[in-house]
């Protein structure tokens, strides 16, 4: 008798263990066929409306893709034979889009200057690509032009060169696949060096080193904009947020917009500009 209600009980609690194991695997069952049906429902939408190519559309023409490539802004000053040096040599790099040239002469461009750039331009690129040429005419003479913010700019890197300054196209592309790589630095050929100089007692007094200084001590603390990649949200940050103060030092004095513009880049970023060497 004994025996018998022992081995009732053990077939209870059996059948318990299946009951509960069933129950399980079926609220897993359940579980698994919600979101399978979820996933159609959702991937059956997503198709419908690639299908029906409006909304698709649409947002591809409300937030267009950066061009790959970069474009140059060139800074010039009534220096128009080493203009047409410059822009004839760097029209024929691979990864140029476009030129824009800073003028801020009291005259506009002359039409024989206009015609001539943009024929080189053609026929440097040999009808393999289209490079847009334009002048960025300001009424103001003032070495913050070069880094207005320009409207339409397609490409997110810019290339900030001086009329007088020409790199190796080799160089010029090593330097923007650098940039690539950290597209929030600024990256560019031409170090400087700056320190608190202790002589003055003062914290916040700093002293500038040039070429020189930076070969002497093996550091640097900046890149100068005459020949330099850095994004072109930039341009809109020095145009929109850059201390009025500053704007007014570089008008006065005709100089210090390449330091204004570095330590721009640096406190947005927080982090310290890339040398590259090039010829």
């Amino acid at each position: 008798m004994r025996g018998t209600l022992l081995a009732n009980r053990r077939g209870v609690q059996r059948f318990r263990q299946l009951a509960i194991t069933a129950i399980k695997s079926s609220k897993i069952k359940l579980l698994l066929l919600c979101c399978i049906a979820f996933t159609v429902l959702v991937v059956g939408t997503r198709a419908s409306d690639f299908m029906g190519g409006t909304n698709y559309s649409d947002s591809v023409d409300q937030f267009p893709l950066p061009e790959k490539g970069y474009a140059i802004v060139m800074n010039t000053w009534k220096r128009y034979d080493l203009l047409k040096q410059s822009i004839s040599h760097y029209s024929s790099c691979a990864g140029l889009k476009s030129i824009h040239i800073v003028w801020s002469e009291p005259n506009p461009p002359s039409d024989s200057l206009s015609k001539f750039l943009n024929h080189v331009v053609e026929s440097k690129t040999k009808g393999l690509k289209k490079i847009k040429l334009s002048f960025d005419i300001n009424k103001e003479d003032s070495l913050n032009n070069r880094f207005k913010e320009i409207s339409g700019l397609k490409t997110d890197a810019v290339f900030s060169i001086d009329d007088d300054v020409i790199f190796p196209c080799s160089s010029v592309e090593f330097a923007f696949k650098v940039w690539q790589s950290a597209p929030d630095a600024m990256v560019g050929f031409v170090p400087r060096a700056h320190w608190v100089d202790k002589s003055q007692g003062k914290k916040d007094y700093y002293t500038y080193g040039g070429w020189w200084s930076v070969w002497w001590t093996g550091t640097y603390s900046m890149v100068l904009s005459k020949a330099a990649f850095f994004n072109k949200k930039y341009l809109r940050l020095y145009t929109n947020e850059m201390p009025a103060s500053i704007k007014e030092f570089v008008t006065k004095n005709r100089n210090c917009e390449d330091i204004a513009m570095s330590f721009l880049v640096a406190n947005a970023t927080g982090a310290p500009p890339i040398w590259v060497k090039g010829k």
